[in-house]
């Protein structure tokens, strides 16, 4: 007689099924602790009584080699197989047969919900990740599964139970939220430069995952090499040490006495580590982390990796920051340096041209008025004096415009030029020192299309240093300069049968001060800044200059600039080009003086602090002009008051009330708004004269001047006043119609349109800076070609800064981001490996506040060994800006991306 069924188990009359040895065979262990176990003190009472639906069951789990447990009845009896076996650790074997409930009673709220749901609904569930809380190793263990709960079915096809499938996915879940915790606090930098902040912001990153870290301190080496705490996350900071001789000491912390909660349970931290942070081979801990240690997690070897981990992250972001600070400071010392030395030149200049005018202009003058009636041997006296005064000029002018360019302050200011005419007319001052050196100077400069735009002044050096250096480095045969159109450039060759450049020295030759050594030439005389100003003062017009030689054969150097739009319609006075012809060709003895008219064309007031200069002024300018001077600016507008004057010529440079004082109140003054004013000073640089024109004055003329120049310019600006474009004529009445001073030029601009260049035999090929995009304009975008060699990276920086100043960026930002680029250029230079070509290209493109910076090289990069450096270049990069470098067979392109800062 079969046995009465019990209810909720499914137990019935037996079916057929697999016999009672059969149900527990296979082989495995647990197979076999289940043939030896007495079911009959269990709910479910003996093997021979189980219905089929059980047997098989049961024999499915132990069969599978997947993690699996089977429930039976009401008192949910377990059954389950060795894999499952290994995921409760201590509680088996004792969990066979054992009620779940009673097995997992510390994770059973977790787990009650979805097997009683899945035993009323018959519906499987799919749960990844499930916390659980199991106590298998002795502790209260975090663990993580992925498990799904299905009704196990009786004969009758009642629910008489629940199987279930699982595995442990701990160590994942885990290592992923370890792994993200890292990448935060890589990514916490803070100021890069401050290291107060940086530990701040790491604390921050680590408050994102207090399961793996339930406080924290961060401890910073100060100077006295003690450990001090800066910053921490999860504890009360008073109740941690503030300072510490070493990282040990840390670790003897009353951890208990913290009674700081850890784990995703909530139980009180009872360990803590202390991991020194190091500064790298060799050198001294920068400091320490101090981390509390989850009490639900073992301190084992991979939790200790991770401690390791987290502390090389934090001290790699302390020694980049400390080196970034040490860097910036670098930087701005190098600054500091280069402000204080145009600082110096600056004001040196003053020192030097009102004593150079105060020798060149009476020499000048005696030479004009008497050089006829004087002795031989006088004449050549002051002939000599005069020649050397004149170079010893132009050297001061030189070297102070040459510190104004790389000071990224001077700019060309365009106007729309006869080009062919100015450039015929500049190359025939020279001719007569051709000749007399046996050459035939060969001029060819056709009309060309339509006028180009060039600063006349920069245009004039340009032409003047090459035709010069022609004759220079020519002992026979002839010197040709043409002048031609190409598309929308226009093209200058000064060609020579000379003595030509080794190709050795090709590379080097627009380098500032190189001189080709051992060169026959007429003069040794010479500062070496000719070609590199030539090189400048065309790459400020968007061209390049090139050349092409051959040892006894000659040189012939190419100079490009875009025809290019004007940028005023004001043309800058012009100074003579014979004087400045002169000072270029010191070897040559002909020097022409010309008189000047002795009849008064007005009244002119002079101001200037300097005796000497009132007097030399008063003396030349009392044959043309009626003459009043004045000590300083008030003197000056006191004697305004009393008779206006014709024209004001002053310094700039005076005690009490200066040049620019005096323009103010005079602009101010309705009475004296409208009469011109003149600056003459011994400030130096065209920045200087932009400062000048925008404060409102209608001429300036730098220290030491010629005199034929000076009173050019004051009959110019009376002209201008009294509104004819006749000459003024001797008599001509002092007060004619209201002055209306001329315009002044604008600002040059710190930007204009692009004009892609290349690079040949060594020379520069760089674009002018771009112009502001007009209103409206989404982007611009500029680029540039500079050789691969560490002298551009000046270059690069003047023409990065004028653009983004232009473009009105924060100044901080434009100092970033010039540091970042030109890093990465430097990088581009020193590591590029057998270019293509041997040149760096730039590219910068503003977008409505964003910038984005590329620079790329053309070779193949070298390979870092351990004496170069550690990569602080990248590190300084991104401490900016997002940085990313794309290698490739054609060479290497980092790109500088700047975002558009929040409002």
């Amino acid at each position: 007689m079969a046995p009465d069924p019990v209810a909720g188990t499914g137990l019935q009359d037996v079916a057929p099924g697999p016999g009672t040895e059969d149900v527990f065979a296979g082989g495995s262990g647990n197979g076999r602790l289940m043939a030896a176990f007495d079911w009959s003190t269990t709910p479910i009472g003996p093997v021979e009584t189980w219905p089929a639906s059980l047997r098989y069951a049961v024999r499915t789990v132990l069969a599978s080699r997947f993690p699996m447990i089977l429930t039976w009845g009401p008192q949910y009896t377990q059954f389950y197989n060795d894999a499952y076996a290994e995921l409760i650790g201590a509680k088996h074997p004792g969990a066979i047969g054992d009620d779940l409930r009673i097995t997992l009673a510390e994770g059973w709220a977790a787990l009650q919900q979805p097997v009683e749901h899945a035993m009323a609904t018959r519906e499987a569930s799919w749960i990844p990740q499930l916390l659980l809380l199991l106590e298998r190793a002795g502790y209260r263990e975090e663990t993580y599964f992925t498990v799904s709960h299905a009704p196990a079915f009786g004969d009758d096809g009642e629910v008489a139970g629940m199987h279930a499938v699982c595995t442990e996915v701990t160590r994942q879940v885990v290592a992923e939220r370890r792994q993200r915790l890292l990448h935060g606090v890589s990514t916490a930098a803070g100021r890069r430069e401050d290291e107060r902040d940086l530990a701040t912001q790491v604390c921050g990153a680590l408050a994102g995952d207090l399961l793996d870290v339930p406080f924290a301190a961060v401890y910073l080496t100060g100077d006295d090499a003690r450990l001090h705490r800066v910053s921490t996350v999860g504890v009360d900071a008073a109740a941690l040490p503030a300072t510490a001789e070493r990282a040990a000491e840390l670790g003897d912390v009353d951890v208990a006495a913290l009674h700081v909660p850890g784990g995703p349970f909530g139980d009180d931290v009872g360990e803590v580590v202390a991991l020194p942070l190091s500064g790298g081979a060799g050198r001294e801990p920068v400091g320490a982390l101090l981390v509390g240690v989850s009490p639900n997690r073992a301190l084992d070897e991979e939790y200790r990796t991770f401690h390791q981990l987290l502390a090389g992250q934090v001290a790699g972001a302390v020694t980049d920051a400390r080196a970034y600070a040490a860097e910036r400071a670098r930087a701005e010392a190098l600054a500091e340096l280069d402000r204080a030395k145009t600082t110096f030149f600056s004001d040196v200049s003053h020192e030097l041209r009102t004593p150079l005018t105060l020798l060149l202009g009476p020499i000048t003058d005696a030479l004009a008025e008497s050089g006829g009636q004087l002795p031989a041997p006088v004449r050549e006296q002051l002939t000599l004096a005069l020649r050397n005064g004149q170079r010893l000029k132009r050297l001061v002018d030189d070297l102070l415009e040459f510190v104004s360019i790389e000071a990224g302050r001077t700019a060309a200011v365009r106007v729309a030029t006869d080009l062919a005419g100015t450039t015929a007319e500049l190359a025939g001052v020279l001719r007569a020192a051709a000749e007399r050196a046996g050459l035939t100077l060969t001029v060819d400069c056709p009309p060309l299309p339509r006028p180009a735009a060039v600063d006349p002044r920069m245009w004039e050096k340009i032409v003047l240093n090459l035709v010069a250096n022609a004759v220079k480095y020519t002992f026979v045969g002839s010197i040709a300069v043409s002048l031609r159109p190409d598309g929308d450039q226009v093209v200058l060759r000064v060609s020579d049968t000379g003595v030509g450049i080794p190709a050795a020295e090709l590379p080097e030759l627009f380098e500032r001060f190189h001189r080709v050594a051992d060169s026959p030439a007429r003069s040794r005389e010479g500062t070496g800044l000719g070609l590199a100003m030539v090189r400048e003062l065309v790459g400020l017009h968007g061209g390049t200059v090139t050349v092409e030689s051959e040892p006894g054969t000659g040189s012939t150097f190419t100079v490009r600039v875009p025809l290019g739009e004007p940028d005023t319609d004001t043309a800058p006075p012009a100074s003579p080009a014979e004087v400045r012809g002169a000072a270029l060709t010191p070897w040559d003895d002909d020097l022409a003086w010309q008189g000047r008219s002795a009849d008064p064309l007005g009244t002119v007031l002079v101001v200037d602090d300097n005796a000497d200069m009132r007097a030399y002024l008063t003396r030349l300018l009392s044959p043309s002009w009626t003459v009043r001077t004045a000590s300083d600016g008030e003197q000056a507008l006191h004697d305004v008051a009393r008779v206006c004057p014709d024209v004001v010529l002053t310094d700039v440079m005076m005690p009490g009330l200066d040049g620019f004082g005096l323009l103010r109140a005079m602009r101010a003054d309705p009475a004296t708004q409208a009469v011109p004013v003149v600056m003459l000073t011994a400030r130096a640089g065209q920045e200087a004269a932009v400062e000048g024109f925008d404060a409102g004055v209608d001429d300036y003329l730098p220290k030491p001047f010629e005199s034929a120049e000076l009173l050019g310019r004051l009959r110019a600006v009376l002209e201008r006043s009294r509104g004819r474009r006749e000459p003024v004529l001797p008599g001509a009445p002092s007060a004619a119609t209201p002055a209306v001073p001329a315009p002044p030029p604008p600002r040059p601009r710190a930007a204009g349109t692009l004009a892609n260049g290349s690079v040949a035999n060594g020379s520069v090929a760089t674009a002018a800076a771009p112009p502001q995009a007009p209103a409206g304009r989404p982007d611009s975008t500029t680029t540039w070609r500079f050789p691969s060699r560490a002298s551009s990276i000046p270059a690069l920086r003047r023409r990065l800064r004028a653009l983004l100043d232009g473009a009105g960026l924060d100044r901080d930002r434009v100092y970033d981001l010039v540091l970042a680029a030109c890093e990465a250029a430097t990088n581009a230079v020193e590591h590029a490996q057998d270019p293509v070509e041997p040149v760096v290209d730039v590219r910068v493109t503003l977008d409505d506040g964003a910038v984005e910076i590329a620079v790329r090289d053309h070779g193949q990069w070298k390979e870092r060994t351990s004496s170069m450096d550690r990569g602080r270049g990248s590190m300084l990069m991104s401490a900016f800006a997002e940085i990313t470098a794309v290698p490739g067979p054609a060479g290497t392109t980092v790109t500088i991306r700047s975002p558009r800062p929040a409002a």
